[in-house]
């Protein structure tokens, strides 16, 4: 954003001249006839992330629940962000149409029915009408992150909109904390299933096949009810949302080119490599914190205890983005990035051949370094796009898939058991390493380009 500020001073040096005291006013990060809506439109920040993050603690979970391996559990992964690439085009291209109040109701909607259809698939016992579910909820989160990204940005100043972002953003990661805590507290801590002997060997598969029925239809139903009830919240603040003005400076285009506008963006380099670090970036980001669960299983923790590093996890994450949105007055965005970027490397690197605690805890410490990853790779990409913003702002969102292909990926490989010798859970973590060296090389060639 930096640039595109220095051009605008440029443009305008003249009428700097006549007016030398801004008006500071015009500067506030949000404005007070925009307080209401920004309110309610960051609440949706938090309701992804808590969706998000009340499902990365549902692979291990329904991996036991439905004595299924790794790999097939992972398929929640893969349904619940394979939703964000089916529909994230679609968000954008009725956006185009129709005002971003409305896409967001759609969104909102969309959001409360998958959440709603975990009630016929617990009564079921379905592993597929749970994915099925899973697909269709994040329908709606497609819907309410390509859309309200973009509304931030563009309710007040242009000069702000980053930091308007940010600010909204923060907001996600405690919605992320609250997901967790719920999964923990009131799913995988309940589970009947996940109950151990004094070896620590797995009571339910020694169960009657009978008795094993009895405690799944439990345990189902520990996990439809957090999400039942999320599905509720969401239709009261949908409601809200209906009956609250949402201004936007987006102007309805009914004569617009989707042709034009992809081969505009595909020309555009940076966009193009930015949203290939997204993918890489949330593909890194959901193996982390899914798979922290059966690293740290691996080392004897129960199930709920290694939810509890996750939520530190989270901490050190929600810490490091207030950190990061500071350092950015000092140091450039997008060298910044490719720093933080090495520094989960580095961190990866401990958790794949030092392991133990050790290695654990550095797992843990990486998402204090991809606490600035998704909003300033986002930043970066969208810069300049003016008119394409809504179809680039959906090509980022359609990166999300990268938390759908990768994890069923990892899942295979922790199922290997060992690899040359080594745990396959710690070797399964090359995978985030390599995407963190992508981002990095991502961020460094943005910051030599502005130098150029």
């Amino acid at each position: 954003m930096s640039e595109i500020t220095i051009n605008n001073i440029d443009l305008n040096k003249e009428e700097q001249v006549e007016k030398p005291a801004p008006n500071t006013k015009e500067e506030k990060v949000v404005e007070k006839k925009y307080l209401v809506p920004f309110v309610l439109i960051t609440s949706l920040f938090a309701l992804w992330g808590f969706a998000n993050d009340i499902t990365n603690p549902m692979v291990s979970a329904f991996k036991t629940v439905m004595d299924i391996s790794n790999f097939k559990a992972s398929f929640v992964q893969f349904a619940f962000y394979g939703g964000y690439f089916t529909m994230a085009l679609p968000a954008a291209i009725l956006i185009k149409k129709y005002s971003y109040k409305s896409v967001i109701l759609i969104g909102m909607g969309l959001y409360a029915t998958g959440t709603l259809l975990f009630i016929p698939a617990a009564q079921f016992q379905m592993f597929g009408f749970f994915l099925a579910s899973y697909y269709i909820l994040t329908f709606g989160l497609a819907f309410l992150e390509t859309t309200a990204n973009p509304l931030i940005l563009s309710l007040g100043s242009k000069s702000t909109s980053t930091q308007r972002l940010n600010l909204a953003q923060a907001f996600n990661p405690i919605g992320s904390l609250t997901g967790m805590f719920v999964a923990q507290q009131f799913i995988l801590s309940k589970l009947q299933s996940a109950e151990k002997s004094a070896e620590g060997k797995s009571l339910f598969a020694t169960l009657p096949e009978a008795e094993q029925a009895i405690i799944r239809s439990h345990d189902l139903m520990v996990i439809r009810d957090p999400y039942v009830m999320l599905g509720l919240v969401v239709l009261i603040i949908g409601i809200v949302i209906a009956v609250t003005k949402i201004p936007s400076e987006k102007k309805r285009e009914d004569n617009f080119s989707l042709k034009a506008t992809i081969n505009r963006l595909l020309d555009n380099t940076t966009y193009k490599e930015g949203v290939i670090a997204q993918i890489f970036y949330v593909g890194a980001q959901i193996m982390c914190w899914t798979f922290i669960i059966q690293y740290a299983e691996n080392l004897g923790y129960s199930k709920a205890e290694a939810q509890s590093f996750n939520i530190i996890a989270m901490v050190l994450f929600l810490t490091g983005r207030f950190v990061a949105t500071f350092m950015m007055r000092f140091v450039s965005a997008a060298l910044l990035l490719s720093i933080f970027a090495f520094g989960g490397v580095a961190l990866m690197c401990v958790t794949i051949f030092v392991g133990g605690d050790i290695g654990l805890y550095a797992l843990i410490g990486t998402s204090l370094f991809m606490s600035l990853m998704f909003p300033t790779i986002y930043g970066i990409a969208l810069e300049g796009l003016d008119n394409d913003t809504e179809f680039g702002a959906a090509g980022l969102v359609m990166a999300i898939v990268g938390g759908a292909l990768m994890p069923p990926i990892q899942g295979a490989i922790v199922d290997m058991g060992e690899v040359m010798g080594h745990p396959s859970v710690n070797i399964s973590f090359l995978l985030p390493l390599v995407c963190f060296c992508f981002i990095s090389i991502f961020g460094y060639r943005r910051f030599i380009s502005t130098k150029k």
